[in-house]
Formats: structure tokens, C-alpha cells, sequence
């Protein structure tokens, strides 16, 4: 069937395409009934002016592959910029390592360094006069002067400032002793002091000299309290039907061995020299009581302390 043929079958009805035409002479070539397919229809197309923009740029980044739909805002020549500050970059970091590796001493010139060059250097070899003085033969004949001084230790100045008396006495060993077996110094007397009333002495052999009992009697107090005398010891004694107090206060903590109520013999070690309580340094505060009344000990301690 040629394409005349098909034209005149077809007489009367809608014009078929090139495509339906060139099936239709393929189909009777082959003696196979030819498929007619029907024609496309057509439909009006949407006027440009109707289509939303953006669908119209959903389609064009859809076509290239790209999910985004947002436009595009490179400016023209912006590449050139980047690639320009990209290498003014490159320069200064170049110029930095090489600054910051390189001694200073490396651009300075042999020139730069001889004296003739440099007027800087010239002025400074220049020698200037000394100064000097002109002294008297009698004045430098003089030999300096000093005045007279002496160094005297923390006792004895206490001793000076808050006492005139002497505090000479001699160790005993006797039914009643001094509280050292050999002589101490004492830096502070009983009676009025500055401060109030002082109701002992002080002795000072140093810190952790050992304390021993004047006389046999009985501990009423030992221990530590938080009174002025710090770590202290009372002991009770009889001497001839007389009530009569010993106090040894500051004793370091710990270093008594008594206890209340015990039984004490003269010469007994009591604790050792310390500053515990209210105490200017380590020393040992003493106290005599007479049926509970504060005298003098150094006094007392002369009149009964004997071989």
C-alpha cells in the first residue's frame, strides 16, 4: 500500500501524521494489520505569562541536577578578587616566616659597622674627664668614730624595762628548792607591771628546759586550759602546817607527765619550759600561794629555799 493509498482509504477522515503514515506503510510491507494509533491530541498551551517563576526555576535547576532553587549571585570578576587576595596572603605570611627567621644583624652591611661610617659610634669612644674631689690631708687623716654598743638578749631587756631589782640567788637542793637546779635568769619580778598586776616571776632557761618540783606535795591541777598560764601545773603542798601553792604555767603541751591527785616528791619532773597560754616566749611563769593568796616568790624562795 503506498502512501497515495493510504491517503485515499483514508478519505474523509482526519489527516494522520508522518508517524502514523510511516507505521501504516511499514505494517502493510510486513502483511501485518496495521495499528492505528490515534491522534495526538492537542491541547492550548499555558501562556508564558501564567507560569509562576517559581516553578519555571524549580524546572531549570531540576534540568542541571541541582536541588537548590536558589538563584544564582556571583557578581562578575569576583574569581579575580578571590585569586588576588589568595596570593596577597601567600605574600605576607612569606614575608612574616622570613622576618621572624632571619636575624636582625643579617641585613646590616659591612659598612654600616666601621666607626667612620656610624657618627653614633665616633661619639661614644669619646672620652670625657673624670670628676674628682680635693680632700683636706687633715680631713682624710681622720679615722671614723663609732659609738659604743652592746647586744643584750630578750631577757634582759625585759629585766631593764620592767625592773630595777636584782634576781641573784642559789640553786639548793635542800627539803625546798628553786624550780631549776642551777641558776636562771629572771626577766620579771612580782607586783605592778605594765599590763596590770604580774602575781610571779619569770624565769627564762629557754624553751624545753626540763621543770622540776620545789617541794613534796600533791597535784590539784594539770593539764592545759584555755586561760593566760596555757599548760600549767598546781601542786599542794604541807611545809609546817602552812597551805602553800607551787604554779609552773606555759609549759609546753603534752611534755607533764602529772596528772591530777598524784603524789609529787621534790625534785620530780614536772614538763618543760614553753609559751602555751598568754606568754611573750617560752618561759617559765611561777607563783607562790599562801592559803590561796599570790606573795612574792623570789622573796619566798630566799627565805625558805635552803641546803
Amino acid at each position: 500500500m503506498t502512501f497515495d493509498n493510504v491517503q485515499g482509504s483514508a478519505a474523509g477522515a482526519a489527516p494522520m501524521t508522518r508517524r502514523q503514515a510511516r507505521e501504516l506503510e511499514n505494517a502493510a510491507a510486513a502483511r501485518v494489520p496495521a495499528k492505528v494509533v490515534p491522534a495526538k491530541a492537542e491541547y492550548p498551551r499555558r501562556s508564558v505569562a501564567t507560569t509562576s517563576p517559581k516553578l519555571v526555576q524549580v524546572k531549570r535547576t531540576v534540568k542541571r541536577g541541582k536541588a537548590s532553587t536558589r538563584p544564582s549571585t556571583r557578581r562578575p570578576g569576583s574569581s579575580a578578587s578571590s585569586k588576588f587576595l589568595s596570593l596577597g596572603a601567600m605574600l605576607f605570611a612569606a614575608a612574616l616566616l622570613v622576618g621572624m627567621s632571619v636575624p636582625a644583624n643579617a641585613f646590616i652591611s659591612a659598612e654600616s659597622l666601621s666607626a667612620d661610617a656610624s657618627p653614633l659610634r665616633v661619639a661614644q669612644k669619646e672620652v670625657l674627664p673624670a670628676q674628682s674631689l680635693a680632700v683636706s690631708p687633715d680631713v682624710a687623716s681622720i679615722a671614723p668614730i663609732r659609738d659604743n654598743y652592746e647586744v643584750i638578749s630578750y631577757a634582759q631587756l625585759l629585766q631593764l624595762k620592767y625592773s630595777g631589782a636584782s634576781y641573784a640567788y642559789t640553786a639548793t637542793t635542800g627539803a625546798v628548792r628553786w624550780p631549776f637546779p642551777y641558776h636562771v635568769p629572771i626577766t620579771d619580778g612580782f607586783g605592778e607591771r605594765v599590763g596590770g598586776f604580774h602575781k610571779g616571776v619569770d624565769f627564762v632557761p629557754g624553751g624545753g628546759t626540763p621543770i622540776y618540783a620545789i617541794a613534796d606535795g600533791i597535784a590539784s591541777v594539770a593539764g592545759e586550759d584555755y586561760s593566760g598560764y596555757g599548760n600549767h601545773v598546781i601542786i599542794q603542798h604541807d611545809l609546817g602546817g602552812v597551805d602553800v601553792e607551787s604554779l609552773y604555767a606555759h609549759m609546753i603541751s603534752g611534755s607533764s607527765p602529772i596528772v591530777q591527785g598524784q603524789e609529787v616528791k621534790v625534785g620530780d619532773f614536772l614538763g618543760l619550759v614553753g609559751d602555751t597560754g598568754v606568754a611573750y616566749g617560752a618561759h617559765l611563769h611561777f607563783e607562790i600561794h599562801i592559803n590561796k593568796v599570790p606573795i612574792d616568790p623570789f622573796a619566798w624562795l630566799q627565805a625558805n629555799a635552803v641546803n
